[in-house]
């Protein structure tokens, strides 16, 4: 019997806050089993880019990759809320290490081809390295990952980090029996964006491609849909998608996929 382990993707509004990050990892820490955290932190890039005249362009929500905005990602993702998010789980007791995709060669990328649409510096993951992830995850450190790659000539991508999630996702349940779980400041996939209590319980692909064709599911949710389902496509055990509080209890409301 395989031992289980989870997948944390974080992203949205708890980035953002010191104080619901700082809840969100004392959630995460609690989680008994072996696990694996990916964040994302696009909306402080965002800023970033902005305050330093550099605009931000996206398409279907996900980020269009100038080698400026290469260059502010990293400094963000890899830098600031990546070290940040580290320090805060050693300060908690719980040893964990920052990583982007270069470092140990975890997640090498090819750069996104140009045609239909020119994401610029994009990776599109090649190959996970599970068995280095799981030196770390065997001697009792938490990998957290940041959404930035390399294509292993020299050159960082930008990568979605719902995609890492999933592809590191796919990959360790080779060894382990994985769940995967997106996690924001909503309780899960909503009906009404408006109404927080309009969650979605179960989502099968027939009625994604329902609520996508109505704009019910669109922008930043699409790469969360699309990797979910990619996942449980690839042996990946169960995907879920909700808020910090359904991490631990899996009765709280959150969205759960199935094929």
């Amino acid at each position: 019997m395989k031992t289980k382990l989870t997948v944390v993707k974080i992203g949205g509004e708890i980035i953002n806050n010191s104080d619901k990050l700082d809840a969100f990892l004392e959630d995460f820490i609690r989680l008994d089993q072996p696990k694996i955290l990916v964040h994302g932190g696009g909306k402080i890039a965002t800023e970033l880019s902005k305050n330093l005249g550099i605009k931000t362009r996206m398409h279907e929500g996900r980020r269009i990759t100038s080698k400026e905005n290469l260059d502010v990602v990293t400094m963000v993702y890899a830098g600031l809320i990546n070290k940040k998010i580290t320090a805060t789980l050693q300060s908690k007791g719980c040893n964990a290490v920052g990583l982007s995709g270069a470092d140990a060669n975890c997640i090498s990328a090819t750069k996104r081809p140009a045609n239909p649409i020119d994401f610029g510096f994009v990776g599109d993951i090649e190959t996970i390295n599970s068995k280095v992830i799981d030196l770390f995850v065997n001697n009792n450190m938490i990998p957290v990952f940041s959404a930035i790659c390399h294509d292993t000539n020299g050159q960082l991508l930008n990568t979605n980090a719902d995609t890492i999630a999933s592809e590191i996702a796919i990959s360790m349940s080779k060894q382990y029996d994985t769940d995967l779980f997106y996690c924001f400041e909503k309780k899960g996939v909503l009906m009404d964006v408006n109404d927080e209590n309009s969650v979605i319980e179960k989502i099968n692909t027939e009625d994604y491609q329902s609520l996508k064709s109505k704009k019910i599911i669109h922008d930043g949710m699409l790469p969360k849909m699309e990797n979910s389902f990619y996942a449980l496509n690839n042996k990946v055990s169960k995907v879920m998608i909700g808020n910090t509080s359904s991490i631990n209890n899996r009765d709280e409301a959150h969205t759960l996929l199935t094929l």
